[in-house]
């Protein structure tokens, strides 16, 4: 499995506009991000975590051939409005792309996007996705894919499980059940804005705090805002490093 960092920035992007602090106008590549999201690569398939504002610019950086399906963690404006640029590969391929998320997080993409689902009467709108809601194990091109619950402040979000790597972006806590879903895992990638506490976010001491109980084989953390220059990653323990844009992570199966 190969697992592609896309974007780890947090909703602003990192540099944030009108900003002129240190990170903002950092020369170190590593600290220009685009909006969160990953590509999973697996016996041939493409499959995305979100679609942020930046997909278009993540996917030509990439080169990404295709999209084979698309998970949502939720429906937040920052890992769902690029949702559009799947007309692109709708171009090339002329199919239907299954996408997968929880029940209320896939009702708000669906009333928002309803074109993305059901087309329009106009050359260039068919239908580019096929929805699939999910809160239990399901299988995709022969990986079993896990739904984890997460709290994000006052609202939820979905992490996901592929094998031996979780993706938890937008969380502040991971209830007790999901724990149990998290164990043994050669990877996490986990949401870790910025050193200051936030309602709706891990901090860097939260996302320290989860990976000492879950123990995971390597971490990165995501979601980071101008908070966090990626230099910083010296300051994180063994095994603990920060993400940046077309980080590449490769898995044995």
């Amino acid at each position: 499995m190969k697992v592609t960092v896309l974007g780890c920035g947090t909703s602003t992007g990192v540099p944030m506009v009108g900003c002129r602090c240190a990170v903002c106008t950092s020369e170190d590549r590593r600290d220009r991000r685009t909006r969160s999201s990953i590509l999973v690569e697996e016996a041939g398939k493409y499959i995305i975590v979100d679609t942020s504002p930046d997909l278009r610019r993540q996917a030509l950086r990439e080169k990404v051939p295709h999209i084979d399906a698309v998970l949502f963690t939720h429906s937040h404006a920052d890992h769902i409005n690029g949702i559009d640029d799947l007309r692109g590969f709708h171009f090339i391929h002329r199919r239907l792309i299954p996408c997968f998320a929880a029940k209320e997080a896939m009702d708000v993409i669906m009333a928002n996007f309803a074109y993305i689902f059901k087309g329009r009467e106009l050359p260039g709108y068919a239908p580019l996705l096929e929805p699939h809601q999910v809160d239990a194990p399901f299988d995709l091109f022969g990986l079993t894919i896990m739904p984890v619950p997460l709290t994000h402040g006052e609202f939820s979000a979905t992490g996901f499980r592929l094998g031996t790597m979780a993706y938890l972006t937008d969380c502040s806590a991971i209830p007790d059940a999901s724990r149990e879903l998290l164990k043994d895992l050669d990877l996490l990638i986990i949401d870790a804005l910025r050193y200051t506490p936030h309602s709706n976010h891990f901090n860097i001491e939260g996302a320290l705090g989860v990976v000492e109980e879950l123990k995971p084989g390597r971490a990165i953390f995501t979601h980071l805002s101008h908070e966090v220059a990626y230099a910083d990653t010296a300051r994180l323990p063994a095994g603990v490093e920060l993400a940046y844009d077309g980080m590449v992570i490769e898995l044995a199966d």
